[in-house]
C-alpha cells in the first residue's frame, strides 16, 4: 500500500471545520452540547472541532471499530461508551471522521438515545454517500468524497497514516 493523491488538504480541513462550527452554533444557540468523538478515527477532527468553538463544550469519547485493512468486517464492535450519567438529558453531537455505510453512526446513535440523550445529531468531516447501506441522517457534513479508501487526519490503514495533516487516497 502507498499514499496516493491528496483529496482534502490541511487548509480545506481548517475551512470546513470553521464552517461546521458556525452551522452548529447557529442551530444550537446557547444549548449545552456534549461532543462524543468516535475513536480512534475522529481524534484529529474532534480536537480541532472542539478548539474552534467560541464557547466551552464538553467532550467525551466512544470507541467503535468495523474495519480490518481496507474492508469492513461487516460487524461493528463497540468497545467503549460514555456512562448514562454523562449522556442523560444532554444534547449530544456524535463526531465522526467519516460516514460511509452508516453502520457505526446508526448503532452509536441508538445506544446514545438508549442512554437518555435529549437529542443526538451527527457531525462528520467526510461523507461517502456512494457506500451508504443504512438510512442515516448526518446533520453536519464537511465534505463529500468519492468511493476510495482514504487515510490521514485520524483515518488509518491498520493503524498507519493517522498522523498525516491531510486526507489522501490509499493505493495498492
Amino acid at each position: 500500500m502507498s499514499l496516493g493523491k491528496i483529496l482534502v488538504s490541511e487548509s480545506d480541513i481548517s475551512r470546513t471545520i470553521d464552517q461546521l462550527v458556525q452551522d452548529i452554533v447557529a442551530d444550537y444557540g446557547d444549548a449545552d452540547i456534549l461532543l462524543v468523538g468516535v475513536m480512534d478515527g475522529a481524534v484529529c477532527f474532534l480536537a480541532d472541532l472542539m478548539r474552534a468553538f467560541p464557547r466551552s463544550v464538553e467532550v467525551v469519547t466512544a470507541r467503535a471499530t468495523s474495519y480490518e485493512g481496507t474492508e469492513s468486517r461487516g460487524e461493528l464492535i463497540i468497545n467503549w461508551l460514555p456512562t448514562r450519567e454523562r449522556i442523560r438529558g444532554r444534547h449530544v453531537l456524535l463526531v465522526e471522521d467519516i460516514v460511509d455505510t452508516g453502520a457505526t453512526v446508526t448503532a452509536l446513535t441508538q445506544k446514545i438515545e438508549d442512554l437518555g440523550a435529549a437529542s443526538v445529531n451527527v457531525c462528520a468531516l467526510l461523507n461517502k454517500p456512494s457506500r451508504r447501506v443504512h438510512d442515516v441522517e448526518v446533520a453536519y457534513i464537511g465534505l463529500d468524497i468519492p468511493n476510495v479508501f482514504v487515510v490521514g487526519y485520524g483515518l488509518d490503514y491498520n493503524g498507519h497514516f493517522r498522523n498525516l495533516r491531510d486526507v489522501r487516497e490509499l493505493e495498492e
